[in-house]
Parts: C-alpha cells; sequence; structure tokens
C-alpha cells in the first residue's frame, strides 16, 4: 500500500537481512532472538537513515522511523517463535502480533463503511484484555491502537483500544458477558471524546460479538489461560512412569515419522541393464561390434527389447529367445547367453532384496505406529500423585562445534539433559560426510535417542532400536552416523561410554588421563552392539568427548598431554582450548564437536 519511493526503503532492507540471516545465521552474532531484533532493527535504522539525511525535511521522517524500528525490532522477537518452534505462551503471541500487524495495513479498506481490519483490531484487543489483565489490555490496546494511527488510519484508536483494553482487563477470569459490555462502552467513550463515537461502535461491536461466539475452551483453556502456578503444576502432575511412557511413545511416533520422511525407495532396474553390462563384457571385443551396435543398432535393440519378456518370464536366457537374423549373425552366441545369464540372475537377486527391503520397512513403520499408541492408550488411563524431585546434581557441562574448513554448517551435533532418574546423559553424533545432510542427520539421531532416554528407555535397548530403524531408513543411500554417549550416575559416581563407531573419549581426574574406545559400528549399519564401558567418575573428574575431526585416533597424544596439564575448574574453557588446539594442528579438515562433563570437588561443611 506504499507508493515504490516509500516501499524501496523496506525492499532494500529486506535483502540485507535475508543476506546477512544466509551469511551469519548458526553463528553467535544472530544465536539469539534479542540479537536477530538489534540486528534487523540496525540494517533498517541505516538504510533509513540515508533517506533522511538527502530529505529537505529530515526532522519530520524522523519519528516514521524510530516507529518502524520499534515495529520491525517487536517483529523479530515475537515472529521468530513462529518459524523456530517455541512454547505455548510466545506462539500465542506471535499469532496475535501478526494478526495485528495486518489488521492494522488494511485498517482503512471499509465495506459500506464498515472496516472489518477494524472488528479484527478490537477483537484482538479484548481477548489480550481478559486473558492478561488490566496492565496487559491497555498496553496492548495502546499498542495496536497506535500501530494503526502510524499505518494512516483517520480514527483515534489508539484512546479508544487502550481505554477499552484497560476496562475490559478489569473483568479478568469473570464473566466474559460483563468483560465485553466494559469494552464497548469504554470504546464508546473515548471515541466520544475525540468526537463522533459513530464511526468506531460498529467494529467494537463487531469484535464483541466474535469474542463472545469464541469457544470457552480458546478463551479459558490453555492456549490462552495464564501459566498454572507451580505447586498446581507439580500437583497436577502425571506420576513418573506415565511421563515414561507418554515420552516413550512420543520417540516411538518420531521414529515412525523419521522412516517415513526418508528418501523414496528407487524405482526398479530397467532391464535394459541385463544387456548393456552383457555386452559390454562379451561384444565390445567382436568383429562385429560394429555392425551390431552402430551399422544395425535398431535390429539389435529389437532383438533384445522382444527377447526380454520370456528371460524374466523364465529367469535365464535361451537362442531360441531371439530372432534368426540375429543368432544367425552372432559368433559368441553361447558367451553372450552365459553374460545374459549372469547379470539376469544379479538383476533378479536385486529386484528380489529391494522388495523385501521395502517390505521390512513398512512393517517397522506399522510396528512403531501400533506400540506408540499402545503406549499413550495405556498412559492416558493411569492416575497417580506427583512425585518428589530429586536434587538437582552439581554437574557442569561445556561444549564447542567447528564445521569443516569450507562449510558454514556442522556436521557434529551434542547435547546434554538430565533424566527424571537424575543420569546426566551426553550425547555427540557425527553425520556421514558433512555439511547441511550431515547436520540433519546427527540432529536427527540425538533427538530420537534422548527422547528414548528421558523415556525411561535403557541405553542399550535405545540404541539397538535406532541402529535398526536407521538401517531401514538408509537402506538405500547407505547414510550412517555415529555416535557417542556418555551416561553419569552421581549417586554411583560412574560413568558408562556407549559407542557406536565414535571417537575416543576421556577420563580425566587430576594428571591423570585415561582413554575409552570402542569398535562397534556407526548407528545406520547393522552390527553387533554398542561397546559398553563403566569407569569411576569421582567428584574433580572430567569425562571428555570428542568426534573424530578433533584428533586422529592414532595420533592423540596431543590431547593427551593437553588433557594431563590442564588445572582449570570450568568445562567450557576446557572444551574451547581443546577446539582452539585442534583446529591449530588438524587444520579442519573435518567437523569437529567437543563435549566436557565435570564433577565439582564437594564443599567442605563445618561441623
Amino acid at each position: 500500500f506504499l507508493p515504490f519511493v516509500r516501499a524501496l526503503p523496506f525492499l532494500a532492507v529486506a535483502v540485507l537481512i535475508v543476506t546477512a540471516s544466509a551469511a551469519l545465521g548458526g553463528t553467535w552474532l544472530l544465536s539469539r532472538s534479542g540479537h536477530a531484533a538489534l540486528a534487523a532493527v540496525g540494517l533498517y535504522v541505516t538504510v533509513e537513515g540515508i533517506y533522511i539525511l538527502q530529505s529537505l525535511s529530515p526532522l519530520e521522517r524522523l519519528a516514521d522511523c524510530l516507529a518502524a524500528a520499534a515495529l520491525l525490532g517487536a517483529s523479530a522477537l515475537l515472529f521468530r517463535p513462529l518459524l523456530r518452534g517455541g512454547e505455548g505462551r510466545e506462539i500465542v503471541d506471535g499469532l496475535v502480533f501478526l494478526a495485528g500487524a495486518l489488521a492494522a495495513a488494511v485498517e482503512d479498506l471499509e465495506l459500506l463503511g464498515f472496516s472489518p481490519a477494524r472488528a479484527l483490531l478490537c477483537l484482538l484487543a479484548l481477548l489480550t484484555a481478559y486473558d492478561r489483565g488490566p496492565a496487559g489490555g491497555a498496553a496492548f490496546g495502546l499498542g495496536l491502537g497506535l500501530t494503526a494511527e502510524l499505518c494512516g488510519s483517520r480514527l483515534p484508536l489508539t484512546a479508544a483500544l487502550g481505554l477499552a483494553g484497560l476496562a475490559a482487563g478489569s473483568r479478568q477470569g469473570r464473566n466474559r458477558a460483563g468483560a465485553a459490555l466494559a469494552f464497548l462502552l469504554a470504546a464508546g467513550a473515548a471515541a466520544l471524546a475525540e468526537g463522533s463515537p459513530l464511526p468506531l461502535l460498529p467494529e467494537a461491536a463487531a469484535g464483541t460479538a466474535l469474542f463472545l461466539a469464541v469457544p470457552g475452551r480458546f478463551v479459558a483453556g490453555k492456549r490462552v489461560r495464564p501459566a498454572i502456578p507451580p505447586r498446581e503444576r507439580e500437583a497436577d502432575a502425571p506420576a513418573p512412569w506415565r511421563q515414561r511412557l507418554d515420552r516413550a511413545a512420543a520417540a516411538l511416533r518420531d521414529l515412525y515419522d523419521s522412516i517415513g520422511r526418508s528418501a523414496p525407495p528407487a524405482a526398479d532396474e530397467n532391464p535394459a541393464i541385463v544387456f548393456d553390462r552383457s555386452a559390454e563384457k562379451v561384444c565390445r571385443g567382436c568383429a562385429l561390434c560394429e555392425l551390431c551396435w552402430q551399422r544395425d543398432y535398431t535390429g539389435t535393440f529389437n532383438a533384445m527389447n522382444d527377447a526380454t519378456p520370456y528371460l524374466l518370464e523364465r529367469g535365464r536366457a535361451l537362442a531360441k529367445d531371439f530372432p534368426d537374423y540375429f543368432t544367425g549373425r552372432c559368433v559368441h552366441l553361447q558367451d553372450l547367453l552365459s553374460a545374459i545369464n549372469g547379470e539376469l540372475s544379479a538383476f533378479l537377486l536385486r529386484r528380489q532384496y529391494r522388495r523385501q527391503l521395502e517390505e521390512a520397512r513398512r512393517s517397522a513403520r506399522g510396528q512403531y505406529a501400533q506400540l506408540s499408541e499402545l503406549l499413550t492408550a495405556t498412559a492416558a488411563g493411569l492416575e497417580a500423585s506427583a512425585p518428589a524431585m530429586a536434587a538437582e546434581a552439581p554437574c557442569r557441562v561445556g561444549a564447542a562445534l567447528r564445521p569443516k574448513e569450507g562449510e558454514t554448517v556442522c556436521g557434529d551435533t551434542v547435547a546434554s539433559f538430565r533424566t527424571d532418574r537424575g543420569l546426566w546423559c551426553l550425547l555427540l553424533a557425527d553425520g556421514m560426510g558433512s555439511g547441511e545432510p550431515a547436520r540433519k542427520e546427527s540432529a536427527l539421531i540425538c533427538r530420537l535417542l534422548q527422547q528414548f532416554l528421558e523415556a525411561g528407555v535403557a541405553p542399550e535397548a535405545a540404541l539397538k532400536t535406532l541402529n535398526s530403524a536407521m538401517s531401514l531408513r538408509g537402506a538405500d543411500s547407505g547414510v550412517f552416523t555415529t555416535v557417542d554417549l556418555c551416561v553419569y550416575d552421581p549417586g554411583a559416581r560412574e560413568a558408562a561410554f556407549y559407542k557406536c563407531g565414535a571417537a575416543p573419549s576421556y577420563l580425566k581426574r587430576g594428571g591423570v588421563v585415561r582413554r575409552v574406545t570402542g569398535a562397534s559400528l556407526p548407528v545406520g549399519l547393522q552390527g553387533p552392539p554398542p561397546d559398553v564401558t563403566r569407569a569411576p567418575l569421582a567428584p574433580g573428574g572430567f569425562a571428555v568427548m570428542v568426534s573424530d575431526g578433533v584428533a586422529d585416533p592414532a595420533g592423540d597424544e596431543w590431547l593427551l598431554d593437553l588433557l594431563a596439564g590442564w588445572t582449570g575448574d570450568d568445562p567450557q574453557d576446557l572444551a574451547g582450548l581443546i577446539l582452539a588446539e585442534s583446529v591449530r594442528r588438524e587444520r579442519l579438515r573435518d567437523d569437529c564437536g567437543v563435549q566436557v562433563l565435570y564433577c565439582p570437588e564437594m564443599e567442605a561443611r563445618e561441623v
């Protein structure tokens, strides 16, 4: 709705924002929503500032520039949960802000004097006031009205929506009809104070009618209702075994989805490959090769094509399957038939394997889906009181990632979390290759394995299930991922390392360093169970996990020396030091990932 000259700065800023996001996305500069919002605002002020300085009246355009910058910053903060995922409250705020922004942009479009956009603004203001109370309702109403007026509204919406939001918010949690009536009266009073109330009253009445028509579960339900206090939430929480069933069901459901999202099975091979490979073996050195495959190519092609149905039906080739003009001319007929039969057997075996594999994939997906539904139904019927939460263990975790030279995304993924049983779990996955494809595979493995472990599934069982599913998922592409899992039990003071094709890990306490290795295959390649190594990890000790890009397993003496000589107690500093030294020595020939778990010394208490 802007003329081209006024729209040009926004188009330029949009191009700059997309460019900055592509170049700096994933770095610390744009890692947080606040950083992204400041970057967007800075780019806009820079571009618009050039136009302001060159204008004849810069002060008149300065207010519009600052208002647009504020709206841009708010958009970057509130739209991020919609794009990146967020909590329920963040999603609601983003959707409300988006609807308000769109409505403010088209507020002046009227049908017979009635503006649907203004009615939507009234509805949003009333919903927010009824949910957030007087202060929230007044603030949101003022913001909506000010945005609409900055966009060119001819009505005094700021005062009307602000006062109406304050009045409706005073009825928070009470009868909805009372809140709607308070909103309508306040909007009319504010408009009357500014002039005639008639232009706004129809839209305010329509907004209140829509508010009353919204089902109660959307107004007073979990989507809009204020957050439940912590004590109430703990009292209503399901028992730990019910939580585990829910989490196990979610993990199996995601595993089912991941197999369904894999690449579609490759189409059956063309039987012509049998003749191509046979001719490559027999005909290339024949004296009649040029005659058969160049001058009379059409006749040779027709002979092979006509014989194909008989070959596939019988499973082997005979001389009678080919026309007389071809068999009478071929001087190596028996050798060609032998080659065709060998290639035909391999072709039929490959077809049979692909069909069996697809059937196994469908069967596995069905089993995962059925088991997920069974666990969900079982969990829904369980009722029990919530357990007391275990005391937080004094462990700290540090991690560092660095992509391969020439790549913008690291193919390694790290994750750390604590289960309901108090176990600390550290994950380090290295996807095959590098860049975005490797990152997607390693992130998928970490997410699924974390869901299984949080659901209470034993690490060995989780890795076996994941390995079987990933083998089916990557059977056609041959994709695999190394997995390094460390599970630390603070009560037993023991760390268990589960390795599937992963690089060595290290245990350090003081100047003593122990190396932990494994020989199992990566996840996605059918093989023996993962290697498990259990070792004590007393307070003051470190557990260090690295990917194979950090140090060559055959030449990690420098890493052993670095760990033995390091005397600090910050796991993040140690992870950064290891990564920096690896970059200096290994030159980023592969993706690098480091994760460190530190168990602090217990403080002595006075007696």
